[in-house]
């Protein structure tokens, strides 16, 4: 299809790198308005780019989607620019990892705020919009293969992305009387700049040397290698396309083959 996302407005939440940055991109490229959102006062370098290189077409606005009024101001000034926002690609996440019996409540806290709360109330607060303004639109929730099975070290990331995954099948019967599609990713292993950190932390955990972990789940994926953020945006164009117009509470794994359901 030529530009199949011509007459959407997108949202992009966590959009400062990684999954974000490369779907934002792809999304430009589909013909799409884009509102790219992350915590930074001002965009990173690569986003500030993309703006310079499509100031007609991209803005970028500073949000804390574990705060209400944060929501609620990054969702009237992606209206204000672009209009009803049609597609969100609700992917501002966290990660953190512990044994589990030294798993403590601020990292519980903080994971769930952002992968669970934020992006529930994002989800929710764009689709009063898309209601309101009588849109047929597409919400795009980012999970994880973690949120498929549990890992012993990573119980409150698993524990949040299955919420993503449920928050995606209940939100989806909600919305299908209103023509509104709600579906989820499910990525595998992606190297982003996050992996740094996970790394890090494995490393730690499991007394690994620096590099050690990433190097050894990339081997392990059925196709190969890791996953790189630009895999992931074929499938968000997909389901914010009419390409996937019948589609809906699904969530789709984009994992080289490490997950089969």
């Amino acid at each position: 299809m030529v530009d199949p996302l011509a007459a959407q407005h997108a949202l992009i939440t966590g959009a400062g790198g990684g999954i974000g940055l490369a779907v934002t991109r792809a999304y430009l490229d589909a013909g799409a308005r884009c509102t790219a959102v992350d915590l930074g006062a001002t965009p990173p370098a690569d986003l500030q780019a993309l703006i310079a290189s499509h100031p007609q077409q991209l803005q970028y606005v500073c949000a804390d989607v574990t705060r209400a009024d944060s929501i609620a101001a990054m969702v009237a000034s992606a209206r204000a620019r672009f209009g009803t926002v049609t597609v969100l690609f609700n992917n501002a996440a966290v990660f953190d990892l512990a044994p589990l019996l030294e798993a403590d409540e601020r990292s519980y806290q903080r994971i769930f705020d952002v992968n669970v709360k934020g992006l529930f109330f994002t989800m929710q607060a764009v689709l009063r919009q898309m209601v309101a303004d009588g849109a047929r639109g597409s919400v795009i929730n980012l999970a994880s293969q973690a949120g498929r099975r549990g890992e012993a070290l990573v119980a409150h990331y698993c524990a949040s992305k299955a919420a993503v995954i449920s928050y995606t099948q209940s939100a989806a019967l909600a919305m299908a009387p209103h023509g509104i599609r709600v579906n989820g990713i499910s990525p595998g292993v992606v190297d982003t700049p996050m992996w740094t950190q996970v790394d890090a932390l494995f490393a730690k955990a499991e007394g690994l040397q620096p590099g050690e972990k990433k190097k050894a789940v990339g081997l392990a994926v059925p196709l190969g290698r890791m996953g790189v953020p630009a895999d992931i945006a074929g499938a968000a164009i997909f389901l914010a396309s009419d390409a996937s117009a019948y589609i809906t509470a699904q969530t789709l794994n984009v994992d080289g083959g490490n997950v089969m359901s």
